[in-house]
């Protein structure tokens, strides 16, 4: 939830473009809560396995602390409340974007795809990829090149981050029945997969520099932190025990905030040294 409502934040201040702050501010909100009301219709759904898995336990619905119907009204109020208020006082498209997010999320992700498929996190990403594509769309009113490789950026990145958590957690997933890749195709073929990945993530994290979104202090950024990246990837391909996928699932959060971060900074410090100049 963090890395979703930061990244829409760098996908408005990237942007070319004004948005009044106070817009601003609430199509950040706007992005938030519809996540957040996803996230409450996902945990409705899969609250039966939720009941199964040490990491999901404690969440509200299966802590007993929720009723599960409260927690689907609830869902469905914020994702619907944040839609509209995102059309009427921000635009449509962005509106439009937040729409697809949320129902991919709700409809192809958690009911149609995570216990079906051990593709579950590669075509499910896409939902996650979005808030900075939303973000950019609350400024500029459409989707650019610019936004689709943050998007990208994204939806390749997260593969790897979660199949490194699956890789320590794939007992729980495995008792739960959520054939997650470890569980279908075993740990050696998803440690593969990880490095794959995170091989091909590593140029694309470059293509902001390409496009003009970003200038040498992301693109050295990028070039140090998808070394680490891959480094640790490779280490998680070399060993058998859970220690290197716990280092690279924390790491590729670090990963893609500091990226983000250093969009958000340069694109702070241009308009700085604009108003200076």
């Amino acid at each position: 939830m963090s890395l979703v409502v930061f990244t829409g934040f760098a996908g408005l201040v990237v942007a070319p473009g004004d948005l009044h702050p106070l817009l601003a501010g609430l199509a950040l909100l706007c992005i938030a809560a519809a996540a957040g009301g996803a996230g409450a219709i996902n945990m409705w759904y899969d609250r039966d396995i939720d009941a199964l898995m040490e990491r999901t336990w404690h969440r509200p619905i299966p802590a007993g602390r929720m009723a599960p119907e409260k927690a689907l009204a609830f869902g469905v109020a914020i994702s619907l409340i944040s839609v509209v208020l995102m059309g009427f006082a921000v635009n449509w498209a962005a509106a439009a974007l937040l729409v697809f997010a949320n129902s991919f999320y709700v409809f192809v992700y958690t009911v149609w795809l995570k216990r079906r498929t051990p593709q579950n996190i590669v075509i499910g990403g896409a939902a996650g990829a979005m808030p900075p594509v939303i973000g950019w769309a609350a400024v500029t009113g459409t989707i650019g090149l610019e936004s689709i490789a943050l998007f990208l950026i994204i939806f390749m990145w997260t593969p790897p981050h979660f199949w490194a958590l699956s890789l320590y957690r794939a007992d729980d997933y495995a008792k739960a029945g959520v054939p997650m890749l470890p569980v279908v195709a075993g740990k050696a073929e998803t440690r593969r997969q990880i490095l794959i990945y995170t091989v091909l993530l590593v140029p694309i994290s470059l293509t902001p520099l390409v496009l003009g979104t970003a200038g040498a202090a992301y693109g050295i950024t990028a070039a140090v932190m998808g070394g680490g990246l891959l480094w640790l990837a490779i280490q998680v391909l070399r060993e058998q025990g859970d220690r290197a996928a716990r280092r690279m699932f924390h790491f590729s959060i670090l990963y893609l905030f500091m990226l983000f971060l250093m969009l958000i900074v340069e694109r702070v410090s241009a308009i700085a040294y604009a108003h200076l100049a």
